[in-house]
């Protein structure tokens, strides 16, 4: 299999797929290819498991390597190999035709988008009603898709794969009220959980401040309380729909019989902490739906955090069984969980 991740992370790739019993055969910039015997099937029916992948954003199911020396031999070979496992299938609607590239490599997204372009000329010629429904764009959402895709490892070699995995990440448009980068993340959480903030749901934000998550769940219309000493800016500050509090989110407990429709954490703290002060007893305690927390893995190993979480013992699998564990497109040292509190 063919692990698509964040350049920079690809230790922790092959980590996660190592412990997983997928050895690593080669890798490159945001990249990993692992031995697979009997896993393939596995991993792409238990996306929705707690113990499905964490920093892989796609997962190639069964790539072939396509080698050529020019533009033209790399897409006549792509054309070969796309007519050969194309013989008995219908399009009858559009299908994903996607062509990447490796980071790291200057120039290889220009040489991808060449062989992108070659190859659709050659397939107007010999299948234009199939040409005309492909889409050059990877699709939203989770788990599997068919179509074909196409990743460059260097400039004379691509992996190509008719099965793609999809975790859920992908980068998000900012907006230009939000007051901090955050905001982004939040924004990428909601398609990994597969819901949103809906109008006149409950949020509270615990480590609010500057407002980003805030600012997110209030232009969808929910109300918001926001917990943190420090201000709002931006879209946040002194919005109708939040209610900032300058009070300590570890110390925060809702009233009795109350439950938040969701429940925010993004604090600037170890990991450990925020799991034992504020993560346990807000879902042991039954006091939100659900949740979406960032963990910060900067000073701990991230591998073993992460098996803490997606072990049986864990207050995830007891209390939110089928949280989502995922290093976002616009995580850093830190990866996001999402999930659904068990009534």
């Amino acid at each position: 299999m063919l692990l698509r991740g964040q350049p920079g992370f690809e230790d922790l790739l092959a980590g996660e797929a190592r412990s997983l019993g997928l050895p690593e055969t080669g890798r490159g910039g945001g990249w990993v290819t692992v031995a697979a015997p009997g896993g393939e099937a596995a991993l792409g029916a238990r996306e929705a498991a707690p113990g499905d992948l964490c920093f892989a954003h796609a997962l190639h199911l069964a790539p072939l390597e396509i080698v050529g020396d020019s533009v033209n031999a790399l897409a006549g070979r792509l054309l070969e190999q796309f007519l050969a496992g194309s013989r008995e299938e219908r399009f009858e609607g559009a299908w994903p035709c996607v062509f990447s590239a490796a980071a790291g490599l200057d120039g290889l997204g220009r040489r991808a988008d060449a062989v992108a372009t070659a190859f659709g000329e050659l397939l107007k010629k010999r299948m234009g009603r199939v040409a005309r429904l492909a889409s050059p764009e990877t699709p939203r959402g989770l788990g599997p898709v068919r179509g074909f895709f196409v990743h460059f490892v260097d400039f004379k070699r691509a992996l190509v794969s008719r099965e793609l995995v999809l975790g859920g990440q992908r980068r998000m448009a900012d907006d230009p009220l939000a007051p901090s980068r955050s905001y982004l993340k939040v924004e990428e959480a909601y398609g990994v959980l597969g819901r949103e903030p809906a109008a006149g749901e409950q949020v509270v934000d615990l480590g609010a401040a500057p407002g980003g998550w805030s600012y997110s769940a209030a232009k969808r219309g929910a109300r918001v309380l926001a917990l943190d000493n420090g201000p709002l800016k931006g879209g946040a500050l002194e919005h109708p729909l939040i209610e900032h509090r300058r009070a300590d989110a570890y110390g925060h407990r809702p009233a009795p019989g109350e439950r938040a429709d969701w429940m925010f954490c993004d604090l600037v703290d170890d990991p450990h902490e925020v799991l034992r002060r504020v993560v346990a007893p807000w879902l042991e305690g039954g006091w939100c739906r659900r949740f979406v927390v960032i963990l910060k893995f900067g000073r701990v190993d991230p591998l073993a955090l992460l098996r803490e979480v997606r072990a049986p013992a864990s207050v995830f699998s007891r209390r939110a069984p089928g949280t989502r564990v995922r290093h976002l497109y616009h995580d850093r040292e830190e990866f996001t969980l999402v999930g659904e509190v068990a009534d």
